[in-house]
Parts: C-alpha cells; sequence; structure tokens
C-alpha cells in the first residue's frame, strides 16, 4: 500500500463554522458629527485620531496615513481601550472624554494636548487625516 492510497479522510471533510459572539464594539460609521482628539508619538507626530459619535453608538481610531505604519499599528491599542469601555456599557462621547483625560497607559501615543474638537461627519475627520 502506497502513501497515496492512506490519505487522511479529514482532509477530503467539508469545514463547517459557527458564528460566535465576538467582543463589543462601538460602530466604525456615522454620517453625524463627530468628536475626537488627535493622538502623536514621542516626536509628536501625528498618528491618527480617536473619534466618536453617540447617536451612531460609534467610535474608532482613524489613522493618519502620513505618519506611516505606525498610524496604523499604534490604532490596535486606542481601539482595545475602546473595546473596553464599550464592554462596561459607557457612551462613545463619554469613552472619549475618559480617554482624553487618562490614557497613559497606552503606550503607543499620547493625546494632543487641547486636541478636543468636533467634525461636521466622519468624512470631515478622514479628510482631516489624509492632510486634505
Amino acid at each position: 500500500m502506497s502513501n497515496e492510497d492512506r490519505l487522511n479522510p479529514r482532509l477530503n471533510e467539508d469545514l463547517h463554522f459557527e458564528r460566535s459572539a465576538g467582543p463589543p464594539d462601538y460602530g466604525y460609521r456615522t454620517d453625524k458629527p463627530v468628536r475626537y482628539f488627535a493622538v502623536a508619538d514621542e516626536t509628536d507626530t501625528v498618528l491618527g485620531y480617536v473619534w466618536a459619535n453617540d447617536e451612531d453608538d460609534a467610535a474608532a481610531w482613524q489613522p493618519r496615513p502620513a505618519a506611516g505604519p505606525k498610524a496604523f499599528n499604534g490604532g490596535f491599542l486606542w481601539e482595545m481601550k475602546l473595546r473596553e469601555f464599550k464592554a462596561r456599557g459607557i457612551a462613545p462621547t463619554v469613552a472619549l472624554d475618559e480617554l482624553a483625560r487618562n490614557a497613559s497607559d497606552i503606550e503607543t501615543g499620547h493625546v494632543v494636548a487641547g486636541s478636543l474638537a468636533e467634525a461636521p461627519s466622519l468624512a470631515a475627520l478622514k479628510e482631516l487625516a489624509s492632510g486634505g
């Protein structure tokens, strides 16, 4: 009997995936105004923005592409922190305010002092992030 005759039968079985609930998360989209603050690295280069909107229960990280890979990778810890707030049932803008006041445990950047502001839409914030 050759090795070809002894194929593992599991290699031919259909895979059946089951969806399970993931961690609680705020929405990633809104067409309404957003509150935000800027996050910078140790050289004070703005990496991106943390934003929130209560009406759509949305909050997320918006990277600044010109800041390079640090902007995209650095957002992970900010997103994880937002998930912690969502798991505790905290409104997005309350989470934003809390992060703006106390984000010393996030190693990928610091809140730029005085950067808490409002944009007329998420699209406007994305334009700001892209340098437009």
